[in-house]
């Protein structure tokens, strides 16, 4: 484990910001966000030379205390913030200058905390809105997402404000599949659901990942996201403290101590 996300590589590479030229290494991860430093609007800073990168098929997993910058370094992946220094990368291409939707369109699926379905939309309407960047027969999509979360499928005809908050997560994560994305981003996927809606979550998540699609996720409930985790970051005040696999993080004295609660 390394405090460094690349080890000795330390904070010498060289960043471009805003969309900059910056060429591809043979070894570079599918999806890299490099040197990540911005803040909101005018205001000051929140990244600070925070990488964080995925690999295909692999569940990374962002924790850290309150106001680490978790989400935001999520929010600066997608193209939410925008980027002082810095770079994001996914597979091979510099995409630091485009858009959220410009990004969906390469391949980013995001899923936000909260307001992420229509709660006057019933389930089988919120995926289809998911598909809305396809011109092609989704149908086989959407009975896949079924299979994945087979409640949906029992709920399809249900207005999706009146489900649960765990189903509501179905769907939203479902929504995010069905524009088939070459990378899936959950910001805090558990938030407010009961420990065994979560362990389900996590299974699905999980299942995802088997299908070859890389998984970055943000999570409160650190132990359990890295129990799960292929690789683990943990953030303190917007830049990286440790990295590792997830039973490395689990195991480091000082991250138990520090971050897990003992």
């Amino acid at each position: 484990m390394s405090s460094d996300p690349y080890g000795d590589r330390g904070n010498t590479a060289p960043s471009a910001a805003h969309g900059g030229a910056t060429p591809a290494a043979a070894d570079e991860p599918f999806l890299i966000g490099q040197g990540m430093t911005g803040g909101y609007g005018n205001g000051p800073d929140i990244l600070h030379d925070c990488t964080i990168a995925v690999e295909k098929g692999e569940i990374a997993v962002i924790v850290g205390p309150n106001g680490a910058g978790k989400s935001t370094a999520m929010k600066a992946v997608f193209g939410m913030l925008d980027l002082r220094a810095g770079h994001v990368r996914l597979a091979g291409e510099d995409i630091t200058a485009l858009t959220p939707q410009d990004r969906v369109a390469k391949g980013m699926g995001f899923v936000p905390q909260t307001n992420n379905i229509f709660t006057s939309m019933t389930v089988e309407e919120n995926l289809e809105m998911g598909a809305f960047i396809r011109n092609d027969d989704f149908s086989g999509t959407m009975e896949q997402i079924y299979d994945l979360f087979p409640i949906l499928r029992d709920k399809r005809r249900q207005l999706a404000g009146e489900l649960s908050g765990g189903q509501r997560q179905q769907v939203a994560v479902g929504r995010a599949l069905m524009t088939q994305p070459k990378l899936l981003m959950l910001d805090e996927p558990t938030a407010g659901v009961s420990p065994i809606v979560m362990d389900e979550l996590f299974d699905r998540i999980i299942e995802v990942a088997r299908t070859g699609i890389p998984i970055l996720m943000v999570e409160q409930n650190a132990r359990q996201a890295l129990e799960i985790a292929d690789k683990g970051y943990v953030l303190v005040q917007g830049a990286n403290a440790y990295t590792g696999t997830g039973k490395e993080l689990l195991a480091d004295e000082e991250v138990r101590k520090s971050f897990l609660g003992g």
